[in-house]
């Protein structure tokens, strides 16, 4: 056991009362668990979107001539975990699959491979970028990542350094003056200094200018460009201030290639909101809540929604009130003895202070390697096919504490139903409408009136 993991439920399974036992067993989402009755029997693991059903395939008796996997002569206990996403069913299961194989098998069982990353060496005396999928303690605040695969990563790392004059190389340089250079010097885009072009100090200054494009997703170079361009065109310079544009476009589109969640490894930090396990005939009022920290996951942790009202951000009512997030919260009346409670925003944050508790691993490159290959997983799916949300912190590594708060809500209340869409012109069609009958019904009942001969027509 290299792993500390234990399933919610434990349940001692008898054949004679298979039916019995199954039926107790929640037909929901979970991962389980059969074992045998001797300690070196491997246990069955897996996990399945209906728990019931998947037992009863495994565990009912043997149908004659049947090819399907039979265990219910071999299963002597069975455990088991509901799960509210398939987010925390994949963490589940690695987690157990750890603690019965051990890490080396729960790799291999789920296939976990270490994403893809920009990692630049900034301790080499001439730095380079390459992409690579290895992790090391000494270079992970100068790795970049995580891409959705190494073609991704390279296609970035391509147009970045077309904005700059970095090396490309894979050589350890011993600059001399007769050394033959490559393709990259010929055509102006390295600094060379293999041959001794540039000074030591000029290198040095284009790597940290690399290094902070990488550090800011492309807003070192986009601030100081569009200054230029603004000021270029303050001074009436519209051809300067046209080449500056067309500038700034190329290196938007180069930071466009990398996903925002693309940052250092100890810079990687989000928030995951998923739907929290609900047991049968239960209704949902809290959301699961996961932490990703230094590229390490932990969770889930239960965050209430009571007091928060899922509300549309962006809705047909404009800027209106009715618009605004809201957050309810009991007002004592007068007189009324007032009773501290916690507010949506100090459970949230309650909820995230627990789940950076139980951060570990960050010194573990393995499993954080495997964190990171799971987060991966997830995050890179097609958006319609990724449940969940995510949210990361703020420039000022603050928690936005209300976007969580609303994105729970919608996990466990749904999305808003849209406003209905107001149609304007058979709206005025319908009033002109009844003005002309209503008109008409008062012309009936009341003589129209001649102002000059003050007598009725």
């Amino acid at each position: 056991m290299v792993a500390s993991f234990h399933f919610d439920h434990v349940v001692d399974f008898v054949p004679e009362n298979a039916d019995v036992i199954l039926r107790s067993v929640p037909a929901l989402p979970g991962v389980f668990a059969l074992c045998g009755a001797r300690a070196e029997d491997e246990p069955y693991l897996t996990r399945t979107a209906d728990m019931r059903r998947r037992m009863r395939r495994l565990l009912n008796p043997p149908e004659s001539q049947s090819k399907r996997l039979n265990l219910r002569n071999k299963v002597a206990r069975i455990e088991y975990c509901i799960t509210g996403s398939d987010f925390e069913s994949s963490l589940v299961l690695y987690h157990a699959a750890a603690a019965m194989f051990g890490y080396p098998q729960a790799r291999r069982r789920l296939k976990l491979h270490t994403p893809c990353f920009l990692r630049m060496a900034m301790e080499n005396t001439h730095p380079r970028v390459y992409a690579t999928n290895r992790l090391s303690k000494r270079g992970l605040e100068n790795t970049y990542g995580p891409f959705p695969s190494r073609v991704a990563a390279e296609r970035y790392c391509d147009a970045v350094l077309d904005l700059f004059k970095l090396r490309r190389c894979h050589e350890d340089l011993e600059p001399y003056p007769e050394h033959p250079g490559c393709v990259y010097g010929e055509m102006k885009k390295c600094m060379e200094p293999c041959k001794q072009a540039c000074t030591p100090e000029q290198y040095a200054a284009e790597a940290l200018a690399v290094k902070a494009f990488f550090d800011t997703r492309g807003e070192s170079m986009l601030g100081q460009i569009g200054a230029e361009r603004e000021l270029a065109s303050a001074e009436m310079e519209f051809e300067k201030a046209a080449a500056l544009h067309v500038q700034w476009q190329k290196v938007k589109a180069a930071a466009t290639l990398a996903d925002e969640i693309v940052r250092p490894v100890p810079a990687l930090n989000a928030v995951i909101v998923q739907e929290a396990a609900v047991p049968e005939g239960e209704h949902p009022e809290q959301a699961a809540i996961f932490l990703l920290k230094s590229g390490c996951l932990a969770g889930p942790e239960r965050l209430s929604t009571l007091g928060v009202r899922a509300v549309k951000e962006q809705t047909s009512v404009g800027s209106s009130l009715f618009a605004q997030p809201l957050m309810l919260q009991a007002v004592p009346l007068e007189g009324e003895a007032v009773t501290p409670t916690e507010s949506p925003e100090e459970r949230a944050n309650v909820v995230i202070e627990r789940l950076e508790e139980r951060i570990g691993g960050a010194n573990d490159l393995a499993l954080l390697s495997d964190h990171l290959s799971l987060f991966r997983r997830w995050y890179y799916r097609p958006e319609k096919q990724r449940a969940g949300e995510i949210f990361l912190p703020n420039a000022d590594g603050v928690w936005p504490v209300r976007r969580i708060l609303r994105g729970a809500a919608r996990m466990v209340l749904g999305e808003p139903t849209p406003l209905p869409e107001v149609q304007r012109e058979a709206a005025k069609e319908a009033k002109v409408r009844i003005l002309h009958e209503g008109r008409a019904d008062v012309e009936r009942v009341v003589p129209v009136v001649n102002r000059k001969a003050k007598k009725p027509v």
